[in-house]
């Protein structure tokens, strides 16, 4: 009598079992969020984070940036996060420091290609409408956590951005503060015997106001921001700057 040796059955999962997702991770391997983190080395996280808070800011301005989304962006636990940063608003210091070197980037690129202090004037205020229709969400972020402007140049003590009385068109390009190579122009337009010395004492102040207004409105309305109407109302506010602080040609 013969017998038979029964197959091995291949057994099926239980119905409502879960089966690993094709292409995912195994159990016990990286399924958690733990195990999504990232490490970084001493130092890096921080700079991982103001590179995340750099990133929000561009795609919805100040109140973009959140510690918390700024963790999850760089892959850290929000309890990681806050070694670095007490709060959201340390967080937002270093996101508008970075916005305003940024600026301060773009107005030295376009002082540099002047050819004489009054051009120079101009074109810190051309940088300055540009780069505010170009980089919204970071023009909006630069002034949010500024501190105070010298206090010199608020109470009318002459020059914020020491720039002296160079007049060659690199004298800007140590300044890391758009008020700072505004000042700087200036005092190159007095040394030049543009700018009457009387008229000198807090010009930033006026000259500042007059492009951050004419950005605001062109960002927020309700001026029209079609490029004929940029163009326009560019000119006509950087003449007006030109006019009532520089002497005549």
């Amino acid at each position: 009598m013969s017998s038979t040796h029964p197959r091995p059955v291949k057994a099926e999962p239980r119905r409502g079992s879960a089966e690993p997702a094709r292409g995912g991770a195994e159990p016990g391997r990286g399924n958690t969020e733990p195990g999504r983190r990232k490490s970084y080395h001493h130092g890096a996280l921080r700079s991982a984070l103001i590179e995340a808070g750099i990133a929000l800011a561009r795609e919805g301005g100040p109140d973009r940036v959140v510690l918390r989304e700024a963790a999850r962006a760089a892959g850290v636990s929000h309890s990681a996060a806050y070694r670095h940063f007490t709060d959201r608003d340390a967080l937002l210091a270093e996101v508008s420091k970075y916005a305003r070197s940024e600026l301060a980037a773009e107005m030295r690129r376009r002082v540099k290609r002047a050819r004489d202090p009054r051009k120079r004037l101009e074109a810190v205020g051309m940088a300055y409408v540009d780069f505010a229709l170009a980089q919204p969400g970071l023009f909006r972020t630069a002034f949010t956590s500024h501190p105070p402007t010298p206090q010199a140049a608020a109470a009318g003590g002459g020059s914020a951005g020491g720039g002296g009385d160079r007049g060659d068109g690199g004298a800007s390009g140590d300044a890391v503060d758009p008020f700072e190579i505004l000042g700087q122009v200036l005092d190159q337009a007095q040394a030049a015997g543009l700018l009457d010395p009387r008229r000198r004492p807090g010009a930033e102040i006026g000259a500042w106001s007059a492009v951050h207004g004419l950005a605001s409105l062109l960002l927020d309305g309700p001026l029209p921001a079609s490029p004929a109407d940029v163009e326009f109302a560019r000119g006509l506010v950087l003449n007006l700057i030109e006019r009532g602080l520089l002497n005549e040609a």
